[in-house]
Formats: structure tokens, sequence, C-alpha cells
């Protein structure tokens, strides 16, 4: 636990004060008593149980003091706390290593079963995007609440050739933030030069130039929590932009990107008219890109693992660990002992002691 005001600790300072002025004061009251009292009375209140239950009240508003001192410091603790990810991204690669037999039927048809499902147990207000990528990538179906057109959009996903996962992050990343610029034709996304921007930097003023909207400051990984990437693949970049340096962007912008590995580690060979090709899942990438967003890697070698893993999504995406600000917690604490501290002094002594 730390505190975002930690000046205001000095404030506890006056705690230990008050109990010796406390001690102080009953020292006193004992002497007045022995000087003015008859014995039995003293001995009477010296006595029994009002002896100790006459310090509780003043310790429970001790406690109470200091838990408001605390408070005034404005705790912040690291909590598990629910959070909305309103918007849910799923980038699936429907290159030709995903007709690989490993997992049955296949890869492809195995993801979108468990990919359908997981759509189904969504609530209601969360908006769902489809991206599908092999050479490159597209938005099959922009973020929307209608689960219809998400299940349309998956039945019209077909294989391709080439496997541009970068390209599956940065489509993904646009289909949040509209306003990303990349290039999915450079190995380094962040290198921006299409033709359009070339004749605009060769047409346009230099006005227009300094108009031109500069790249937002890079926030912590993770924090954007109102959105999230869900990328199911078998992870075998051939080409498109570097994954890492497209994860990167995202991670950038605080988009968390969740990794599925579907496939063996052994893989299939596939085979076509006079070639032949070994895919294989490849684990270190996908792992890669979910640390470098803050994200989750889930490996799914069966049809039943990835089901599982999109059923495990629900709870990973609407809890998270984060620091967060308790001062509320605090004062309400303190006021319950101050409030129990006051009524047990009435009901003992019928004054607040």
């Amino acid at each position: 636990m730390n505190f975002l005001w930690p000046h205001l600790l000095w404030g506890l300072l006056a705690v230990p004060l008050l109990v010796l002025a406390y001690l102080f004061m009953e020292r006193r009251r004992k002497k007045y008593a022995l000087q003015y009292a008859g014995l039995a009375t003293v001995r009477q209140a010296m006595q029994g149980a009002n002896r100790y239950r006459r310090h509780i009240p003043p310790l429970l508003f001790l406690l109470a003091l200091a838990l408001m001192l605390l408070a005034a410091a404005r705790p912040a603790m690291v909590l598990t706390l629910p959070t909305e990810h309103k918007t849910m991204i799923l980038a699936v690669d429907v290159s030709g290593s995903m007709r690989a037999a490993d997992i049955a039927p296949n890869r492809f048809n195995a993801a979108l079963a468990a990919v359908k499902g997981f759509v189904q147990q969504q609530p209601s207000n969360t908006r769902i995007g489809l991206v599908s990528f092999a050479g490159t990538a597209s938005l099959v179906q922009p973020p929307t609440s209608s689960r219809e057109d998400l299940l349309s959009a998956l039945a019209r996903l077909q294989l391709q050739r080439g496997t541009a996962v970068g390209s599956g992050i940065l489509v993904s990343l646009k289909a949040i933030f509209p306003d990303v610029k990349f290039d999915l034709n450079s190995a380094d996304p962040r290198r921006v030069d299409t033709r359009e921007e070339r004749g605009a930097r060769s047409l346009g003023s230099d006005e227009q130039r300094k108009e031109q909207t500069p790249d937002p400051e890079p926030v912590p990984p993770g924090s954007y929590t109102s959105a999230a990437i869900i990328l199911l693949t078998d992870g075998q970049t051939t080409t498109g932009p570097d994954p890492v340096e497209a994860s990167r962007m995202a991670a950038e912008r605080g988009v968390r990107v969740y990794t599925i590995g579907i496939g063996t580690a052994a893989g299939e060979i596939l085979t076509g008219d006079g070639w032949a090709m070994h895919v294989r899942l490849d684990e270190d990438a996908l792992k890669d890109i979910a640390n470098v967003t803050k994200a989750q890697y889930f490996y799914a070698g069966t049809a039943e693992d990835l089901a599982k893993v999109y059923k495990s999504l629900n709870s990973k995406l609407t809890l998270e660990k984060r620091e967060s600000e308790v001062s509320a917690l605090f004062a309400a604490c303190a006021a319950l002992l101050a409030v129990l501290s006051g009524s047990l002094s009435m009901l003992w002594f019928n004054r607040i002691v």
C-alpha cells in the first residue's frame, strides 16, 4: 500500500500525544478521587468491569482518528476489481496453415466453433468486432452489439495464403482507434509512407503539414480498459509487419492483446500441387506479443482446450488487478468506530467519556 499524499502522514504523530494526554488525565482523575471521595466509593470504582470498560470508548475513538488521518493521506492499494471491456476485437487467422488437422477436424473449424461459443456467451452490451488475416488483414465486421451480424461474418471467412500476424494486430487496433496510422506493406509498421501521403507531402503547404494530427503520447501498457484484442493464430508469420513491433503500438495505447495459440508443437506437413510445407505452432512469438501488452497467452492443443480457453477469457477480461485509491474505505471504518465509541459510552455511562 502507498499514499498519494504521504506528507499528511505526519498527522499520525498526534496519536501518541493523545495517548499520553489520556494517561495524564487518568492519573489526575485517580488523585482527585482519592482526595474527595470515600474509600468505599474509590474501591468500587477501581474494581469490577468498570475498570476496563471505561477505556474501550476512548480506544475506539483513537482508532477512528488514526484511520481518518490515514484516509486524508489518500491510501492506494493493488486490488482485483471488475472492469468493462466494452469493445472486443477478435482477430482470427485464416491462413492456409489453419488447414492442418493436428486439431480435429482441423485448426480452422475448431477455431470457428470456439469463437462462436465465445461470442454467444458475451453480455449484450459488449461490442465485438471481427478481423481476419492471412497474407494481409481486413476488418470483416466493425464492432457491433448484433450477434447475428457477427456470426454471419464468421460464416463468410475463407482460407487464404500467407500469415501476417502483425497486420491482424494493426487492423484490430485501427478498429479501436480509427486515427492510428501504419503501413501494412512494411516490416516496420511505424514507417508510414503510402502513395497518398507522399503526394500530400509534395503538394501540401507548410501550414497543412503542421496541421497533421501528431501521434498520441504513450500510456502505460494495459491501462486502456475499454477495449481488448483477442488474437487466435498458429503464430507463424510469413509476411507483413513485425508482430512484436505491432504489439508495441498497441501497448503504447494501453490495449491488451490476448493471444491464443492453436496447433501442436510437432505440427503437420501440408501438401499441395507439387509442394509440401511443415506447419507448427510458434508459441514464442505469441508469448512475446502478450507480454509486451501486459496480457496473457493461452495454449490450445485440442478443440476442447480451445473452447476452454475462450470460456476462461470471460473472467480474464472482466477482472484485473490495478491500483485504486481506498480513502473512502478508511473513512467509512473511521466513522463506524466513532459511532460505536459514542454508543458504548452512552450505553454504559450515560454520557460521552
